[in-house]
């Protein structure tokens, strides 16, 4: 099936731009100039992926991506300045599942499109009655994760997680105890030898952390080994 991609920017040239590329590799796309007028129809009617640019009048891509969060978990990329790593750590931290700096290419932008959406792909589908070849659900003490549903929940209670950190957390939680590195948290997240920095898992944890303390304030499965990685931890 055809995925549908969004584009919110108040730079119609981009829009136009992105919006043609993205046709001319099959996509359709919707295209919004404001934060306001973006999200009713993202929420009303979900893409499959969402682009977002920062610096918008009206309601910035901050404020959209938290108040489209309130609601949904559809993928979303952030384009922010060139260089702006305040930027980039803040719209992560929020729950972006990537960012790119401007300016950028058109290639590289559809690549890491693609990439989320075969992720999104992968941990989406739903299990079929009868499909052996389904994934099982993953127990780690207090911590439940079903990949082919999409569910975590942590004792009992369901914690949303976007695809990027459900896989970073899946990663971690297989082999409770032993420490992956941040190279190896990025393969299982992003693959394709798509390059992210570390700064980049860094916030995803962090944002993993926080998700997990509101509805348990003692949480603290997710170890940092300093100069090392992360670990998950089972009780």
């Amino acid at each position: 099936m055809t995925a549908t991609i969004a584009l919110v920017d108040d730079d119609r040239n981009i829009l136009t731009s992105v919006s043609i590329a993205l046709q001319t590799e099959g996509f359709l796309t919707r295209v919004y100039s404001d934060g306001e007028t973006a999200l009713k129809a993202l929420t009303d009617n979900p893409p499959d992926l969402a682009i977002f640019d920062i610096k918008m009048p009206r309601m910035d891509g901050f404020e959209l991506l938290r108040r489209l969060r309130e609601k949904s978990q559809i993928p979303v990329i952030f384009l922010t300045s060139k260089d702006d790593e305040l930027d980039e750590a803040l719209g992560l931290a929020m729950g972006a599942d990537d960012y790119i700096a401007k300016p950028f290419s058109q290639r590289l932008l559809i690549a890491r499109i693609r990439a989320i959406l075969r992720r999104t792909e992968a941990v989406a589908s739903p299990a079929e009655e009868g499909d052996t070849t389904a994934a099982a659900p993953l127990i780690r003490g207090r911590l439940s994760m079903d990949p082919a549903r999409h569910r975590t929940t942590w004792d009992d209670a369901p914690v949303t997680l976007t695809v990027t950190e459900f896989l970073i957390l899946e990663t971690l939680a297989q082999r409770p105890g032993i420490v992956k590195t941040r190279n190896q948290l990025m393969d299982a997240a992003y693959q394709d030898d798509i390059y992210v920095d570390d700064r980049t898992i860094d916030s995803h944890i962090k944002r993993l952390r926080r998700k997990f303390r509101q509805v348990d304030p003692e949480f603290d499965a997710i170890e940092t080994l300093y100069g090392a990685g992360y670990r998950f931890s089972e009780e």
